[in-house]
C-alpha cells in the first residue's frame, strides 16, 4: 500500500480562495497530509507566490524541497478533487481504480465479461 505525499498550500491570511480551497481538501474523506504555509511569513516565498496563492505542491520526503502543482480548479470538490489529486500524484491511487480513473471493470468474483 503507497503512502499519500506530504501536501503543501502556499496562502495567506484573508485570502478566501486559499481558505476555500484547504477546506476542501480537509473535507476529502481519507485527506492527504497538508501543512499550510503563510507566504507573508517568508520574502522569499511572498516574492515568489504573492498574486499566485493558493498554490499546492508536493512536498520531498524529509522536507525541504517541494514540487508546484498545476493551479487547482476552483470548483472542484469532493470526489472530483480526490481524482485531480490522484491525476497530479498528491493521492495515493485507489483500490480497485485503474489508473486511468475509472473503476475496475472485474466484477466481484473477478470475471470482467460479467461487469456493465
Amino acid at each position: 500500500m503507497s503512502l499519500a505525499p506530504s501536501l503543501l498550500l502556499f496562502s495567506r491570511q484573508g485570502c478566501c480562495l486559499c481558505e476555500g480551497l484547504e477546506e476542501r481538501l480537509r473535507a476529502l474523506p481519507a485527506p492527504p497530509p497538508l501543512r499550510v504555509v503563510d507566504v507573508d511569513q517568508d520574502p522569499a516565498l511572498r516574492s515568489r507566490y504573492d498574486l499566485a496563492v493558493p498554490v499546492l505542491a508536493l512536498e520531498a520526503e524529509g522536507g525541504g524541497s517541494w514540487q508546484d502543482l498545476p493551479r487547482v480548479p476552483p470548483r472542484l470538490v469532493g470526489e472530483r478533487l480526490a481524482d485531480w489529486l490522484r491525476r497530479h500524484g498528491a493521492l495515493a491511487p485507489q483500490v480497485g481504480v485503474d489508473p486511468a480513473g475509472g473503476a475496475s471493470r472485474h466484477s466481484a468474483d473477478g470475471d470482467p465479461s460479467l461487469s456493465p
